[in-house]
């Protein structure tokens, strides 16, 4: 018999009917002899919901009051679910993340888990119930209800298995596993019976939607077992797990992509000490994050010229700041283009294996696509193109690095 902790998102509970359905998925693991701990997010639409509630008196919710606002989500969930657990002869006992005593920071929107509690989760699984969790939430040593933010509940999820020493963490998802890249770009995509945490976080980090970074950070931190599957069909899912030495046949795990980015351009700035702080603090200190950078000091030595990316959302304030700044320091031109995307390919594979970005580059000239900005790490090799090219180039790559095909052990 093992512990598991599961949790469910928001299209998995988005309606009463599927929280029926959710509760026989659950009983049939409780049936087979599994102690089970069951996170649940708000059901879907209702924390946007909530918010607009919140917008409809004020444009700017006192953040204390707002989190106890949304967290009320989670809560019709856990009852509703425990509701449907018992009407099934299954034992079941909801909890808040305060009655759990999830500790967090006091910063209210996106607090930090610090601590768990897991006596009374012990107690309830001894006495042979399914425990019935929040996700989401967790409460600061004042008492004040506080939320975690953005993938939240994954993040709540993970960090009780690791509490808990669970077997496995399992995060049922409307998908049914990690691909090797989005199917709705390359129809071929593979779904992959395990990749490694490193892998997981570079593809989340990189734009693959299906797990949130704070949760894969977690689970390779304590070393949980994190498992994605689907709730509305059977399967494996994909297992996230340390890197065994079978993975080295992998030279590719996958390719993640990202739409939302953005360059900007400033030509001819003088090369001196601290240039690049004075440029780019700014940007930083207006709360804009910056990904990738590019220098590159001109053959007479004197100027240097400068490129990087931000979201694209952060694009027309970051223009607005660069244009500032560089006007004061002297540049010669200041340039901007937000119709541009990222292509990445990930995979433990490359620590061994020598020539993947040169078959990459060869890959995206051959279908004529100029590669405007590069970036490497250990693992991962990513490059910024023209917009247009986007569904073109994964393709070629998923072709060229034969994604389809599961790997030779």
């Amino acid at each position: 018999m093992s512990l598991i902790v599961q949790k469910f998102g928001g299209t998995s509970v988005g309606t009463t009917e599927r929280i029926e359905a959710v509760a026989d998925k659950i009983k049939r693991y409780r049936d087979a002899g599994h102690d089970l701990v069951v996170v649940v997010s708000a059901m879907s639409g209702e924390t946007d919901r909530l918010l607009g509630l919140a917008r409809a008196i004020t444009d700017q919710p006192v953040p204390r009051e707002l989190d106890v606002l949304l967290s009320t989500g989670e809560q019709v969930t856990i009852a509703l679910l425990s509701l449907a657990l018992e009407k099934r002869g299954c034992p079941a006992r909801s909890y808040t993340g305060s009655q759990v005593h999830i500790l967090t920071d006091s910063a209210h929107n996106k607090a930090r888990i610090q601590d768990i509690d897991g006596s009374r989760v012990r107690q309830d699984l001894d006495a042979g119930r399914v425990v019935v969790v929040a996700g989401f939430q967790g409460v600061d040593e004042q008492g004040n209800i506080t939320t975690l933010g953005r993938g939240g509940s994954d993040t709540t999820a993970v960090a009780l298995a690791a509490a808990l020493n669970a077997d496995e963490c399992q995060i049922f998802t409307d998908v049914d596993g990690v691909y090797t890249t989005d199917p709705r770009v390359v129809p071929q995509a593979r779904r992959l019976e395990r990749i490694t945490f490193e892998e997981m976080l570079e593809m989340a980090s990189l734009g693959s939607k299906v797990l949130q970074i704070r949760a894969v950070e977690f689970a390779g931190k304590y070393n949980v077992p994190l498992r994605v599957l689907s709730s509305f069909e059977e399967g494996e899912g994909t297992l996230i797990t340390y890197e065994e030495g079978t993975m080295e046949n992998a030279l590719i795990s996958g390719i993640a992509f990202n739409r939302d980015e953005a360059k900007l351009t400033i030509l001819g700035v003088p090369d001196q000490p601290g240039v690049a702080h004075k440029l780019l603090g700014p940007v930083a200190e207006a709360n804009i994050e910056i990904d990738m950078i590019i220098q590159n000091v001109a053959p007479d030595g004197g100027t240097t010229d400068f490129t990087f990316t931000v979201h694209r959302n952060d694009y027309p304030r970051a223009l607005e700041i660069v244009r500032q700044v560089a006007g004061e320091m002297g540049a010669r031109e200041v340039s901007g283009d937000d119709r541009i995307v990222k292509i990445s390919l990930v995979g433990v594979g490359m620590r061994s294996h020598a020539g993947i970005a040169s078959e990459m580059f060869e890959t995206l000239a051959r279908e004529g696509i100029n590669i405007r900005m590069i970036s490497t790490s250990e693992i991962k090799i990513s490059v910024v193109v023209d917009e247009k090219y986007l569904e073109l180039g994964v393709r070629a790559l998923h072709d060229a690095f034969q994604l389809d095909q599961a790997p030779q052990q």
